[in-house]
């Protein structure tokens, strides 16, 4: 519609974002009709702004140095770290005075249809910082809209498996506002993210009977843990009603008197007489296999009843000279006067020594014997 300089200064105020053509139109005629110096004032500041403000190395704030004043000042929080679309952001929330914590500016959000991928953005150096073991937690303040939440999406997908806290900017009603103008998700979101003001009494009176039950549970189970561990106890007190030394002998038990056994778990006195006559009968029967003719394994009462008879009175045999010889004549003199009415063998004492130190009797269970546990006899 206009020529020459006029047209180009619409043309060009026409393209910054949220200029229409009715306000390019009217910011240049502004232009025209203002003073030189002002003007001049304007075009030194933008270009001003095009050579020395550059961005953070760090966050990525704009910047005149290397560093913002942010990441420079010491006093703020390094452990929380606030991701932010565009450095906008970061003077929105330093007016709530309520963050004090650092930032991180991605340099836009994820949009497939103007081509803005996570490759354009500064991703990568939020993945470098959080080697930092000061951060703790990540805060994602993107935009409420379809951009913010794939970004938001993205970015949690990646860090989640970092082990690193995720946290998302709360979305609600606008103070000032009216529920019949908010949106449903607007509306819906202000419903998930409700504040608790107050539990109630139903829910402290709830939460009472809880703690009572479980401590009733409690003490059941330890009285029940008390009861197995003394039937437990009983149980392996039970006596035995049998040997548990399996691996005697029988020949043992022949020894004692079967008209007369001992009690069970008890040691019973030595019958003398007994171990005597047993002892007896087992010599004879040693001198029923023998040879008769040998004299090497007879005894001394062996030797009087061969030699008895020979000296009878209607016998006027003379006794062999065997019988009669003196050898044998002074041991059956000695035992005549010397020795007991019974005959004792020469290893008597050490067979009694032998069944008085045999393993006692003791009841056998009638479970098998708790692994692990050693059985040891009371009575030695």
């Amino acid at each position: 519609m206009y020529e020459g300089a006029v047209q180009n200064l619409i043309d060009e105020l026409g393209r910054l974002p949220g200029v229409g053509p009715k306000s390019a139109q009217r910011i240049a005629f502004h232009i025209l009709n203002a003073d030189a110096a002002d003007m001049a004032r304007l075009a030194n500041a933008i270009s001003t702004v095009k050579t020395s403000v550059s961005f953070c190395e760090e966050c990525g704030n704009v910047s005149e140095t290397k560093l913002c004043t942010i990441c420079r000042d010491e006093r703020r929080d390094p452990s929380v770290l606030c991701v932010v679309e565009e450095s906008k952001d970061v003077v929105a929330i330093e007016r709530t005075r309520s963050f004090t914590g650092r930032y991180h500016v991605l340099g836009g959000a994820i949009n497939p249809l103007a081509g803005v991928g996570p490759e354009q953005l500064r991703i990568r150096e939020l993945v470098s910082r959080l080697a930092d073991e000061r951060i703790q937690e990540i805060i994602l303040a993107m935009d409420p809209n379809l951009e913010g939440e794939a970004t938001a999406t993205y970015l949690s997908r990646m860090l989640v498996p970092l082990g690193v806290r995720l946290s998302r900017l709360a979305s609600g009603l606008p103070v000032g506002g009216d529920l019949e103008y908010a949106d449903e998700i607007t509306l819906g979101r202000a419903l998930e993210g409700r504040r608790v003001i107050s539990e109630g009494t139903a829910v402290a009176h709830t939460a009472a009977q809880d703690f009572e039950r479980v401590n009733r549970e409690e003490e059941q189970e330890r009285e029940q843990a008390a009861q197995v561990q003394a039937q437990e106890a009983k149980q392996s007190r039970r006596r035995w009603n049998s040997s548990m030394f399996d691996d005697l002998d029988s020949e043992d038990s022949a020894v004692s008197d079967p008209a007369a056994p001992a009690a069970e778990g008890v040691q019973g006195t030595v019958d003398e007489q007994l171990i005597e006559r047993v002892l007896q009968e087992a010599e004879k029967s040693g001198e029923e296999a023998s040879p008769t003719d040998s004299g090497a394994g007879s005894t001394p009462e062996a030797t009087e009843a061969e030699s008895t008879p020979d000296l009878g009175e209607d016998s006027g045999e003379e006794a062999p000279a065997s019988a009669t010889s003196e050898p044998t004549e002074a041991p059956v003199t000695e035992q005549a006067e010397d020795a007991p009415e019974v005959f004792r063998a020469p290893d008597y004492e050490e067979k009694i020594r032998t069944i008085q130190n045999a393993p006692l009797r003791t009841p056998k269970p009638d479970v098998p014997p708790l692994p692990g546990v050693t059985y040891v006899n009371p009575w030695t």
